[in-house]
Protein backbone atom coordinates (compact mmCIF):
# COMPACT_ATOMS: atom_id res chain seq x y z
CA UNK A 1 0.00 0.00 0.00
CA UNK A 2 1.27 3.60 -0.29
CA UNK A 3 2.92 5.39 2.31
CA UNK A 4 1.36 8.60 4.57
CA UNK A 5 3.17 11.85 4.91
CA UNK A 6 1.07 14.42 6.93
CA UNK A 7 1.89 17.83 6.70
CA UNK A 8 1.29 20.24 9.42
CA UNK A 9 2.06 23.84 10.82
CA UNK A 10 2.76 25.81 13.87
CA UNK A 11 3.56 29.04 15.18
CA UNK A 12 2.24 31.21 13.02
CA UNK A 13 0.85 30.78 9.46
CA UNK A 14 2.69 31.42 5.90
CA UNK A 15 5.81 29.73 6.98
CA UNK A 16 5.39 27.49 3.39
CA UNK A 17 3.72 24.38 4.16
CA UNK A 18 3.20 24.03 0.89
CA UNK A 19 6.41 24.75 -0.47
CA UNK A 20 7.75 22.32 1.88
CA UNK A 21 5.47 19.73 0.97
CA UNK A 22 6.26 20.18 -2.80
CA UNK A 23 10.14 20.06 -1.93
CA UNK A 24 9.22 16.48 0.10
CA UNK A 25 7.83 15.33 -2.88
CA UNK A 26 10.40 16.74 -5.49
CA UNK A 27 13.40 14.68 -3.51
CA UNK A 28 10.98 11.72 -3.34
CA UNK A 29 10.64 12.07 -7.11
CA UNK A 30 14.65 12.04 -7.31
CA UNK A 31 14.83 8.44 -5.51
CA UNK A 32 12.62 7.00 -8.49
CA UNK A 33 9.21 6.85 -6.14
CA UNK A 34 5.36 8.02 -7.44
CA UNK A 35 4.12 11.10 -5.65
CA UNK A 36 1.34 12.32 -5.41
CA UNK A 37 -0.02 15.51 -3.02
CA UNK A 38 -3.32 16.74 -1.47
CA UNK A 39 -4.51 19.98 0.38
CA UNK A 40 -7.04 19.97 3.05
CA UNK A 41 -8.38 23.20 3.37
CA UNK A 42 -10.46 24.12 6.51
CA UNK A 43 -12.54 26.87 5.20
CA UNK A 44 -16.01 26.11 4.69
CA UNK A 45 -16.47 27.42 0.94
CA UNK A 46 -16.69 24.65 -1.12
CA UNK A 47 -14.07 25.95 -3.62
CA UNK A 48 -11.90 29.32 -3.56
CA UNK A 49 -13.48 29.88 -7.11
CA UNK A 50 -15.86 32.74 -5.60
CA UNK A 51 -13.22 34.21 -2.76
CA UNK A 52 -12.06 37.88 -3.45
CA UNK A 53 -8.09 37.52 -4.10
CA UNK A 54 -7.60 39.86 -1.45
CA UNK A 55 -9.23 37.02 0.92
CA UNK A 56 -7.38 34.02 -0.85
CA UNK A 57 -4.87 35.17 -3.24
CA UNK A 58 -4.59 33.21 -7.01
CA UNK A 59 -7.19 30.58 -7.92
CA UNK A 60 -5.72 27.66 -9.48
CA UNK A 61 -6.77 25.03 -12.03
CA UNK A 62 -6.65 21.48 -13.02
CA UNK A 63 -6.89 20.10 -15.69
CA UNK A 64 -10.29 18.61 -14.89
CA UNK A 65 -11.25 22.25 -14.02
CA UNK A 66 -10.92 22.34 -10.23
CA UNK A 67 -11.18 25.60 -9.10
CA UNK A 68 -8.13 24.73 -6.25
CA UNK A 69 -5.76 26.23 -4.10
CA UNK A 70 -2.88 27.74 -4.97
CA UNK A 71 -0.50 25.70 -2.82
CA UNK A 72 -1.30 22.88 -5.38
CA UNK A 73 0.43 25.21 -8.14
CA UNK A 74 3.46 24.34 -6.02
CA UNK A 75 2.63 21.09 -6.05
CA UNK A 76 2.88 20.49 -9.75
CA UNK A 77 5.83 22.87 -9.98
CA UNK A 78 8.16 21.01 -7.80
CA UNK A 79 7.15 17.21 -9.48
CA UNK A 80 5.83 15.71 -12.47
CA UNK A 81 2.41 14.99 -10.69
CA UNK A 82 -0.88 15.93 -12.84
CA UNK A 83 -3.68 16.67 -10.02
CA UNK A 84 -7.08 16.91 -10.40
CA UNK A 85 -10.01 18.17 -8.07
CA UNK A 86 -9.19 15.70 -5.38
CA UNK A 87 -6.16 17.01 -4.15
CA UNK A 88 -7.63 20.14 -2.58
CA UNK A 89 -10.74 19.25 -0.43
CA UNK A 90 -11.84 21.78 1.66
CA UNK A 91 -14.62 21.80 4.98
CA UNK A 92 -17.16 22.79 2.99
CA UNK A 93 -16.57 19.54 0.49
CA UNK A 94 -16.44 17.23 3.33
CA UNK A 95 -19.75 18.36 5.13
CA UNK A 96 -21.54 18.47 1.89
CA UNK A 97 -20.40 15.11 1.16
CA UNK A 98 -21.95 13.55 4.45
CA UNK A 99 -24.92 15.47 4.27
CA UNK A 100 -25.90 14.51 1.06
CA UNK A 101 -25.59 11.10 2.07
CA UNK A 102 -27.65 11.83 5.64
CA UNK A 103 -30.48 13.11 3.18
CA UNK A 104 -30.25 10.01 0.88
CA UNK A 105 -30.36 7.78 4.24
CA UNK A 106 -26.48 5.98 3.43
CA UNK A 107 -26.25 6.41 7.00
CA UNK A 108 -29.49 4.34 8.01
CA UNK A 109 -31.03 6.89 10.90
CA UNK A 110 -27.83 7.33 12.81
CA UNK A 111 -27.09 10.21 14.40
CA UNK A 112 -24.45 12.49 12.18
CA UNK A 113 -21.22 13.43 14.32
CA UNK A 114 -18.10 15.11 13.54
CA UNK A 115 -16.56 11.66 14.95
CA UNK A 116 -17.04 9.30 12.74
CA UNK A 117 -18.90 10.54 9.84
CA UNK A 118 -16.90 13.84 9.03
CA UNK A 119 -13.31 12.42 10.28
CA UNK A 120 -14.42 9.00 7.85
CA UNK A 121 -15.44 11.38 5.51
CA UNK A 122 -11.48 12.73 5.50
CA UNK A 123 -9.82 9.75 5.46
CA UNK A 124 -11.82 8.49 2.64
CA UNK A 125 -10.73 11.30 0.46
CA UNK A 126 -6.94 10.68 1.75
CA UNK A 127 -6.91 6.98 0.86
CA UNK A 128 -8.94 7.71 -2.58
CA UNK A 129 -6.15 10.27 -3.85
CA UNK A 130 -4.13 7.74 -2.91
CA UNK A 131 -5.31 4.65 -4.61
CA UNK A 132 -6.27 6.40 -7.72
CA UNK A 133 -2.94 7.60 -8.40
CA UNK A 134 -1.46 4.48 -7.98
CA UNK A 135 1.12 6.26 -5.89
CA UNK A 136 3.90 5.18 -3.68
CA UNK A 137 3.91 8.05 -1.24
CA UNK A 138 0.68 10.64 -0.50
CA UNK A 139 1.78 13.90 0.67
CA UNK A 140 -0.91 15.68 2.38
CA UNK A 141 -0.65 19.25 4.28
CA UNK A 142 -3.41 20.41 6.62
CA UNK A 143 -4.32 23.85 6.06
CA UNK A 144 -3.99 26.44 8.93
CA UNK A 145 -2.05 26.34 12.12
CA UNK A 146 -2.51 24.10 14.54
CA UNK A 147 -4.47 25.79 17.34
CA UNK A 148 -7.10 27.07 14.93
CA UNK A 149 -10.44 25.63 15.62
CA UNK A 150 -11.56 24.76 12.06
CA UNK A 151 -8.32 22.83 11.91
CA UNK A 152 -9.13 19.80 14.67
CA UNK A 153 -11.61 17.47 12.59
CA UNK A 154 -8.57 17.32 9.99
CA UNK A 155 -5.89 16.69 13.02
CA UNK A 156 -8.15 14.12 14.46
CA UNK A 157 -8.60 12.62 11.28
CA UNK A 158 -4.71 12.36 10.56
CA UNK A 159 -4.84 11.03 14.07
CA UNK A 160 -6.46 8.10 13.73
CA UNK A 161 -5.64 7.68 10.11
CA UNK A 162 -2.14 6.21 11.48
CA UNK A 163 -3.89 3.74 13.92
CA UNK A 164 -5.91 2.36 10.63
CA UNK A 165 -3.36 1.96 8.58
CA UNK A 166 -0.18 0.79 10.89
CA UNK A 167 2.40 3.57 12.20
CA UNK A 168 4.95 1.78 9.58
CA UNK A 169 2.94 3.61 6.96
CA UNK A 170 2.72 7.36 8.35
CA UNK A 171 4.52 10.01 9.41
CA UNK A 172 3.95 13.14 10.85
CA UNK A 173 5.98 16.43 9.98
CA UNK A 174 5.79 19.14 11.64
CA UNK A 175 6.67 23.15 9.69
CA UNK A 176 7.36 25.33 12.78
CA UNK A 177 9.32 28.68 13.71
CA UNK A 178 12.68 28.99 15.12
CA UNK A 179 12.95 33.14 15.44
CA UNK A 180 16.04 34.79 16.38
CA UNK A 181 15.08 37.49 19.02
CA UNK A 182 18.34 40.27 17.96
CA UNK A 183 18.24 41.74 21.26
CA UNK A 184 19.14 38.47 22.64
CA UNK A 185 21.09 37.37 20.05
CA UNK A 186 19.98 33.53 19.81
CA UNK A 187 17.20 31.57 18.31
CA UNK A 188 14.26 30.70 20.43
CA UNK A 189 12.57 27.13 20.59
CA UNK A 190 10.09 27.82 22.88
CA UNK A 191 7.37 28.88 20.38
CA UNK A 192 7.89 25.19 18.67
CA UNK A 193 7.88 23.47 21.92
CA UNK A 194 4.56 25.04 22.39
CA UNK A 195 2.70 24.30 19.14
CA UNK A 196 4.31 20.60 19.50
CA UNK A 197 3.02 20.32 22.82
CA UNK A 198 -0.64 20.83 21.38
CA UNK A 199 -0.53 18.49 18.55
CA UNK A 200 0.54 16.36 21.29
CA UNK A 201 -2.23 16.77 23.41
CA UNK A 202 -4.52 15.64 20.50
CA UNK A 203 -2.64 12.44 19.90
CA UNK A 204 -0.35 13.14 17.15
CA UNK A 205 3.71 13.36 17.76
CA UNK A 206 5.82 15.01 14.88
CA UNK A 207 8.34 12.25 13.86
CA UNK A 208 10.52 15.42 11.72
CA UNK A 209 10.62 19.23 12.44
CA UNK A 210 11.25 21.97 9.63
CA UNK A 211 12.52 24.37 11.32
CA UNK A 212 12.20 27.69 9.40
CA UNK A 213 14.71 30.45 10.68
CA UNK A 214 16.64 33.21 9.42
CA UNK A 215 19.71 32.10 11.51
CA UNK A 216 21.58 28.22 11.06
CA UNK A 217 19.72 26.27 14.07
CA UNK A 218 22.99 25.39 16.30
CA UNK A 219 23.64 22.32 17.99
CA UNK A 220 22.56 23.12 20.69
CA UNK A 221 19.39 24.59 19.77
CA UNK A 222 18.83 20.81 17.69
CA UNK A 223 19.71 19.45 20.80
CA UNK A 224 17.17 21.08 22.31
CA UNK A 225 14.12 21.03 20.07
CA UNK A 226 14.84 17.60 19.98
CA UNK A 227 14.60 16.73 23.67
CA UNK A 228 11.95 19.35 24.81
CA UNK A 229 9.90 17.98 21.57
CA UNK A 230 10.76 14.05 21.50
CA UNK A 231 12.39 14.00 18.56
CA UNK A 232 15.59 12.36 17.37
CA UNK A 233 17.88 15.17 16.80
CA UNK A 234 18.03 13.83 12.93
CA UNK A 235 15.02 14.84 12.53
CA UNK A 236 15.24 18.30 13.40
CA UNK A 237 15.81 19.86 9.87
CA UNK A 238 16.66 23.66 9.28
CA UNK A 239 14.46 25.55 6.74
CA UNK A 240 16.39 28.74 5.78
CA UNK A 241 15.23 32.01 4.06
CA UNK A 242 16.61 31.23 0.50
CA UNK A 243 17.05 33.14 -2.64
CA UNK A 244 14.70 30.98 -4.70
CA UNK A 245 11.61 28.62 -3.55
CA UNK A 246 13.59 26.57 -5.91
CA UNK A 247 16.52 25.99 -3.93
CA UNK A 248 14.70 24.52 -1.12
CA UNK A 249 14.69 20.52 -2.03
CA UNK A 250 18.35 21.32 -2.66
CA UNK A 251 18.81 22.48 0.73
CA UNK A 252 16.70 19.86 2.41
CA UNK A 253 18.62 17.46 1.13
CA UNK A 254 21.87 18.30 2.54
CA UNK A 255 19.84 18.09 5.67
CA UNK A 256 19.28 14.37 4.72
CA UNK A 257 15.48 14.74 4.82
CA UNK A 258 14.75 11.98 2.28
CA UNK A 259 17.03 9.71 3.39
CA UNK A 260 15.33 9.98 6.78
CA UNK A 261 11.67 9.84 5.30
CA UNK A 262 12.59 7.05 3.62
CA UNK A 263 13.99 5.42 6.66
CA UNK A 264 11.18 6.19 8.93
CA UNK A 265 8.79 5.01 6.27
CA UNK A 266 10.86 1.84 5.30
CA UNK A 267 10.83 2.83 1.86
CA UNK A 268 13.47 1.40 -1.09
CA UNK A 269 15.29 3.82 -2.49
CA UNK A 270 18.52 4.44 -5.06
CA UNK A 271 20.35 6.35 -6.22
CA UNK A 272 19.21 9.57 -6.28
CA UNK A 273 19.32 11.53 -9.97
CA UNK A 274 18.54 15.39 -8.72
CA UNK A 275 20.82 16.75 -11.49
CA UNK A 276 18.34 18.29 -13.66
CA UNK A 277 16.57 20.31 -10.74
CA UNK A 278 20.31 21.63 -9.73
CA UNK A 279 21.24 22.76 -13.67
CA UNK A 280 17.58 24.36 -13.80
CA UNK A 281 18.25 25.99 -9.80
CA UNK A 282 21.61 27.44 -11.01
CA UNK A 283 19.95 29.27 -14.39
CA UNK A 284 17.34 30.86 -11.87
CA UNK A 285 19.95 32.22 -9.73
CA UNK A 286 22.92 32.83 -11.59
CA UNK A 287 21.69 34.96 -14.97
CA UNK A 288 23.89 37.40 -16.83
CA UNK A 289 21.00 39.34 -18.24
CA UNK A 290 18.25 41.68 -16.94
CA UNK A 291 15.31 42.53 -18.31
CA UNK A 292 12.29 44.85 -16.95
CA UNK A 293 8.31 43.30 -17.56
CA UNK A 294 5.63 45.44 -16.79
CA UNK A 295 2.35 43.92 -15.25
CA UNK A 296 -0.28 46.03 -15.47
CA UNK A 297 -2.86 44.50 -12.67
CA UNK A 298 -5.29 45.55 -10.40
CA UNK A 299 -4.28 43.65 -7.71
CA UNK A 300 -0.51 44.48 -7.70
CA UNK A 301 -0.31 45.17 -4.25
CA UNK A 302 -1.38 41.63 -3.62
CA UNK A 303 1.29 39.14 -5.52
CA UNK A 304 -0.30 35.90 -4.39
CA UNK A 305 -3.17 36.98 -6.81
CA UNK A 306 -1.07 36.76 -9.51
CA UNK A 307 1.61 33.87 -8.20
CA UNK A 308 1.40 31.70 -11.24
CA UNK A 309 2.91 34.01 -13.36
CA UNK A 310 5.07 35.58 -10.96
CA UNK A 311 6.61 31.80 -11.35
CA UNK A 312 5.96 31.02 -14.54
CA UNK A 313 8.13 34.35 -15.25
CA UNK A 314 11.21 32.65 -13.67
CA UNK A 315 11.00 29.72 -15.43
CA UNK A 316 11.07 32.28 -19.01
CA UNK A 317 14.34 33.72 -17.52
CA UNK A 318 16.04 31.05 -16.84
CA UNK A 319 15.37 29.28 -20.63
CA UNK A 320 16.58 33.05 -21.33
CA UNK A 321 19.46 33.28 -19.52
CA UNK A 322 18.19 36.54 -17.47
CA UNK A 323 16.50 37.86 -14.49
CA UNK A 324 13.31 38.84 -15.47
CA UNK A 325 12.27 41.94 -12.90
CA UNK A 326 8.97 42.18 -12.42
CA UNK A 327 7.66 45.84 -12.71
CA UNK A 328 4.02 46.07 -10.85
CA UNK A 329 2.03 48.85 -12.08
CA UNK A 330 -1.36 49.89 -10.87
CA UNK A 331 -3.85 49.66 -13.77
CA UNK A 332 -5.57 53.36 -12.54
CA UNK A 333 -2.34 54.55 -12.75
CA UNK A 334 -1.80 54.34 -16.46
CA UNK A 335 -4.52 56.54 -16.71
CA UNK A 336 -3.82 59.21 -14.07
CA UNK A 337 0.13 59.62 -14.98
CA UNK A 338 -0.52 58.40 -18.53
CA UNK A 339 0.68 55.38 -20.43
CA UNK A 340 4.42 57.12 -21.41
CA UNK A 341 4.91 57.67 -17.89
CA UNK A 342 4.08 54.22 -16.43
CA UNK A 343 5.45 52.26 -18.80
CA UNK A 344 9.67 54.05 -20.55
CA UNK A 345 11.26 52.04 -17.88
CA UNK A 346 9.83 48.51 -18.77
CA UNK A 347 10.75 46.02 -21.96
CA UNK A 348 7.62 44.54 -22.17
CA UNK A 349 3.97 44.29 -21.13
CA UNK A 350 1.45 41.78 -19.99
CA UNK A 351 -1.72 42.00 -18.83
CA UNK A 352 -3.08 39.02 -16.87
CA UNK A 353 -6.54 37.87 -15.97
CA UNK A 354 -9.27 39.13 -13.78
CA UNK A 355 -12.75 40.17 -13.53
CA UNK A 356 -14.85 43.41 -13.17
CA UNK A 357 -14.77 46.42 -14.92
CA UNK A 358 -11.93 48.53 -12.33
CA UNK A 359 -8.85 49.19 -14.21
CA UNK A 360 -10.15 48.23 -17.36
CA UNK A 361 -9.35 51.32 -19.11
CA UNK A 362 -5.76 51.93 -17.87
CA UNK A 363 -5.16 48.25 -19.25
CA UNK A 364 -6.52 49.06 -22.73
CA UNK A 365 -4.59 52.22 -22.46
CA UNK A 366 -1.25 50.26 -21.66
CA UNK A 367 -2.48 47.77 -24.76
CA UNK A 368 -2.10 50.97 -26.92
CA UNK A 369 1.14 51.98 -26.09
CA UNK A 370 2.55 48.45 -26.76
CA UNK A 371 0.88 48.53 -29.65
CA UNK A 372 2.16 51.62 -31.03
CA UNK A 373 5.66 51.91 -29.70
CA UNK A 374 6.14 47.99 -30.85
CA UNK A 375 6.87 46.99 -27.39
CA UNK A 376 6.51 43.48 -26.81
CA UNK A 377 2.72 42.86 -25.28
CA UNK A 378 1.35 39.62 -23.69
CA UNK A 379 -1.99 39.25 -23.02
CA UNK A 380 -3.82 36.33 -20.72
CA UNK A 381 -7.66 36.15 -20.53
CA UNK A 382 -8.89 39.52 -19.44
CA UNK A 383 -5.80 40.38 -21.06
CA UNK A 384 -6.35 38.99 -24.73
CA UNK A 385 -10.48 40.71 -24.26
CA UNK A 386 -8.64 43.81 -23.17
CA UNK A 387 -6.05 43.69 -26.41
CA UNK A 388 -9.56 42.84 -28.92
CA UNK A 389 -11.40 46.21 -27.58
CA UNK A 390 -8.36 47.92 -28.08
CA UNK A 391 -7.99 47.13 -31.34
CA UNK A 392 -11.48 47.67 -32.00
CA UNK A 393 -11.37 50.92 -30.66
CA UNK A 394 -8.01 52.38 -32.18
CA UNK A 395 -7.29 50.27 -35.52
CA UNK A 396 -11.25 49.18 -36.77
CA UNK A 397 -12.70 52.41 -35.62
CA UNK A 398 -15.35 50.95 -33.33
CA UNK A 399 -15.10 53.92 -31.00
CA UNK A 400 -17.49 52.17 -27.82
CA UNK A 401 -16.20 48.83 -28.33
CA UNK A 402 -16.26 47.02 -25.19
CA UNK A 403 -17.24 44.01 -23.32
CA UNK A 404 -20.55 43.32 -22.02
CA UNK A 405 -19.09 42.45 -18.84
CA UNK A 406 -18.38 46.09 -18.41
CA UNK A 407 -21.04 47.78 -20.67
CA UNK A 408 -24.41 45.61 -21.76
CA UNK A 409 -25.39 49.02 -23.50
CA UNK A 410 -22.45 48.95 -26.07
CA UNK A 411 -22.85 49.46 -29.76
CA UNK A 412 -20.08 47.00 -30.68
CA UNK A 413 -20.28 44.13 -28.25
CA UNK A 414 -16.54 42.81 -29.78
CA UNK A 415 -16.20 40.77 -26.42
CA UNK A 416 -19.75 39.18 -25.09
CA UNK A 417 -20.97 35.66 -22.75
CA UNK A 418 -20.10 32.36 -23.73
CA UNK A 419 -23.57 30.83 -25.02
CA UNK A 420 -23.17 28.31 -22.63
CA UNK A 421 -23.01 30.77 -19.86
CA UNK A 422 -26.37 32.71 -20.17
CA UNK A 423 -28.69 30.62 -18.66
CA UNK A 424 -26.25 30.22 -15.51
CA UNK A 425 -26.89 31.52 -11.98
CA UNK A 426 -24.71 30.04 -9.63
CA UNK A 427 -21.07 31.13 -9.72
CA UNK A 428 -18.94 28.65 -8.16
CA UNK A 429 -17.21 26.26 -10.24
CA UNK A 430 -19.67 27.11 -13.49
CA UNK A 431 -17.19 28.72 -15.88
CA UNK A 432 -15.20 27.21 -18.56
CA UNK A 433 -13.15 25.67 -16.88
CA UNK A 434 -10.15 23.32 -17.00
CA UNK A 435 -8.22 22.25 -20.06
CA UNK A 436 -9.68 22.42 -23.81
CA UNK A 437 -7.77 21.86 -27.20
CA UNK A 438 -6.70 24.67 -29.53
CA UNK A 439 -5.59 24.67 -32.95
CA UNK A 440 -2.74 26.66 -33.66
CA UNK A 441 -1.92 28.30 -37.64
CA UNK A 442 0.96 27.83 -38.52
CA UNK A 443 2.32 31.23 -39.80
CA UNK A 444 1.73 32.88 -36.16
CA UNK A 445 4.63 33.69 -33.35
CA UNK A 446 2.12 31.11 -31.41
CA UNK A 447 2.82 27.94 -33.41
CA UNK A 448 6.37 29.15 -33.40
CA UNK A 449 6.87 29.09 -29.64
CA UNK A 450 4.82 25.48 -29.45
CA UNK A 451 6.57 24.18 -32.23
CA UNK A 452 3.39 22.44 -33.09
CA UNK A 453 -0.29 22.86 -34.33
CA UNK A 454 -2.77 20.84 -31.93
CA UNK A 455 -1.91 22.37 -27.93
CA UNK A 456 -3.90 22.08 -24.84
CA UNK A 457 -4.59 24.63 -21.94
CA UNK A 458 -6.26 25.30 -18.93
CA UNK A 459 -9.27 27.69 -18.78
CA UNK A 460 -10.97 29.81 -16.60
CA UNK A 461 -13.47 32.73 -18.51
CA UNK A 462 -17.05 33.46 -19.01
CA UNK A 463 -16.74 35.80 -22.22
CA UNK A 464 -15.88 35.12 -25.52
CA UNK A 465 -14.41 36.92 -28.46
CA UNK A 466 -17.56 37.98 -30.61
CA UNK A 467 -17.18 36.27 -33.73
CA UNK A 468 -19.32 38.58 -35.54
CA UNK A 469 -16.24 40.54 -35.87
CA UNK A 470 -13.89 38.00 -37.57
CA UNK A 471 -14.11 39.34 -40.60
CA UNK A 472 -13.54 42.88 -39.38
CA UNK A 473 -11.03 42.23 -37.67
CA UNK A 474 -9.09 39.99 -40.22
CA UNK A 475 -9.28 43.38 -42.36
CA UNK A 476 -7.95 45.31 -40.27
CA UNK A 477 -4.83 43.19 -39.66
CA UNK A 478 -5.68 40.48 -36.47
CA UNK A 479 -4.22 37.63 -36.83
CA UNK A 480 -6.74 34.82 -35.44
CA UNK A 481 -3.81 32.45 -34.66
CA UNK A 482 -5.86 29.78 -32.69
CA UNK A 483 -8.83 28.69 -32.05
CA UNK A 484 -10.99 25.84 -30.89
CA UNK A 485 -10.62 22.28 -32.43
CA UNK A 486 -14.55 22.85 -34.32
CA UNK A 487 -13.01 26.53 -34.80
CA UNK A 488 -16.46 27.76 -32.50
CA UNK A 489 -14.04 29.94 -30.57
CA UNK A 490 -11.23 32.24 -30.62
CA UNK A 491 -8.31 31.14 -28.48
CA UNK A 492 -5.39 33.46 -29.69
CA UNK A 493 -5.34 36.87 -31.06
CA UNK A 494 -1.86 38.37 -33.06
CA UNK A 495 -0.45 41.32 -34.60
CA UNK A 496 1.23 40.15 -37.37
CA UNK A 497 2.96 43.61 -38.00
CA UNK A 498 4.20 43.25 -34.38
CA UNK A 499 7.27 42.58 -33.37
CA UNK A 500 5.98 40.26 -30.71
CA UNK A 501 2.00 40.95 -29.77
CA UNK A 502 0.17 37.62 -28.63
CA UNK A 503 -3.28 37.45 -26.78
CA UNK A 504 -4.74 34.34 -25.32
CA UNK A 505 -7.69 34.09 -23.57
CA UNK A 506 -6.43 30.39 -21.57
CA UNK A 507 -4.10 30.63 -18.51
CA UNK A 508 -0.51 29.12 -20.09
CA UNK A 509 1.11 30.29 -16.73
CA UNK A 510 -0.43 27.74 -14.83
CA UNK A 511 1.36 25.05 -17.12
CA UNK A 512 5.12 26.51 -16.65
CA UNK A 513 7.48 24.57 -15.48
CA UNK A 514 11.30 25.24 -13.77
CA UNK A 515 12.86 22.10 -16.03
CA UNK A 516 9.96 22.77 -18.90
CA UNK A 517 9.66 26.95 -18.93
CA UNK A 518 6.06 27.52 -20.54
CA UNK A 519 6.80 28.10 -24.63
CA UNK A 520 4.33 31.28 -25.06
CA UNK A 521 6.51 32.86 -21.14
CA UNK A 522 9.64 32.09 -22.59
CA UNK A 523 9.31 33.84 -26.98
CA UNK A 524 7.80 36.82 -24.69
CA UNK A 525 10.59 37.36 -22.66
CA UNK A 526 13.03 36.37 -25.43
CA UNK A 527 11.14 39.33 -27.62
CA UNK A 528 11.62 41.58 -24.64
CA UNK A 529 15.46 40.56 -24.41
CA UNK A 530 15.63 41.10 -27.82
CA UNK A 531 13.60 44.77 -28.09
CA UNK A 532 16.38 45.75 -25.06
CA UNK A 533 19.43 45.09 -27.67
CA UNK A 534 17.83 47.59 -30.02
CA UNK A 535 17.14 50.36 -27.82
CA UNK A 536 20.23 53.11 -27.62
CA UNK A 537 21.69 53.63 -24.52
CA UNK A 538 20.14 55.97 -22.07
CA UNK A 539 22.36 59.11 -21.33
CA UNK A 540 22.96 59.77 -18.23
CA UNK A 541 23.17 63.76 -17.31
CA UNK A 542 26.47 65.27 -16.46
CA UNK A 543 25.85 67.44 -13.25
Amino acid sequence: MAKFIFVTGGVVSSLGKGITSASIGCLLESRGLKVTLQKFDPYINVDPGTMNPYQHGEVFVTDDGAETDLDLGHYERFTSAVLTRDNNITTGQIYNSVISKERKGEYLGKTIQVIPHITNEIKERIHKVARDKEVDVAIIEIGGTVGDIESLPFLEAIRQFKKDVGKENVIYVHVTLVPHISTAGELKTKPTQHSVAQLRGIGIQPDILICRSQRPLTKDVRNKLALFCNVEEEGVIQNLDAQSVYELPLMLKEDGLDIIIMKLLNLRYGKQNISSWEKAVQKIVNPSKTVNIGIVGKYVELLDAYKSIIEAFVHAGSANDARVKLCWIEADSVIKCGAKASLCEVDGILVPGGFGGRGIEGKIEAIRYARENKMPFFGICLGMQCAVIEFARNVAGLKDANSTEFDEKTTHKVITLLDSQRNVTDKGGTMRLGAWDCKLARDTKSFEAYGKELISERHRHRYEFNNEYRQAFKTKGLKLAGTTMDGGLVEIVELPSHPWFVGVQFHPEFKSRPLSPHPLFANFVKAALAGKEKQPPVKKKVK
